[in-house]
């Protein structure tokens, strides 16, 4: 395991800006998934389509689209081309009134990616206890809403 050593102080971390550090584990964080998700052929869109079809025999694609519009930062049309591309590669199959499903060669690939998925976020959470990673988000959540923001909850 490589060595780590933080930044500053504990007295300098007091002032450091928590935007600056929050956007910086952001873009560390998705720029690592999202690599690999490249490397099992999949972006990350595609990615959070194949799990929203996981669990159903099938979905009205308008209603994955809205579902992942909450999640994802991304305009008009692009979820459909992303569902478009997976068709197009046998990943997921539609019918004509538009219903969208998985198909076992999307299974495949997403259980494949799944299993990355897994070995990626014990790379990410190397070294960070569940407790200290639990009230980190807590922290984060309670600035969301200090600062009038809105963030997912479920």
């Amino acid at each position: 395991m490589d060595t780590f050593t933080y930044s500053h102080s504990d007295e300098d971390l007091i002032n450091q800006p928590i935007g600056y550090w929050a956007s910086a584990t952001g873009d560390a964080v998705v720029h690592h998934i999202r690599t690999m998700l490249a490397e099992a052929g999949l972006t990350q869109p595609q990615w959070w389509i194949l799990n929203q079809l996981l669990t159903c025999d099938d979905r009205e694609r308008a209603e994955v689209v809205g579902i992942l519009r909450g999640y994802l930062d991304v305009g008009d049309g692009k979820l459909d081309h992303d569902i478009d591309a997976l068709r197009d590669r046998g990943l997921l199959a539609e019918d004509a009134d538009g219903r969208i499903r998985i198909t076992d060669e999307g299974r495949a690939v997403r259980e494949s990616a799944a299993v990355r998925q897994q070995k990626l976020r014990a790379e990410i959470h190397a070294g960070i206890p569940d407790e200290e990673y639990i009230r980190t988000l807590k922290v984060l959540q309670r600035m969301i809403h200090n600062v009038g923001g809105a963030a997912w909850h479920h």
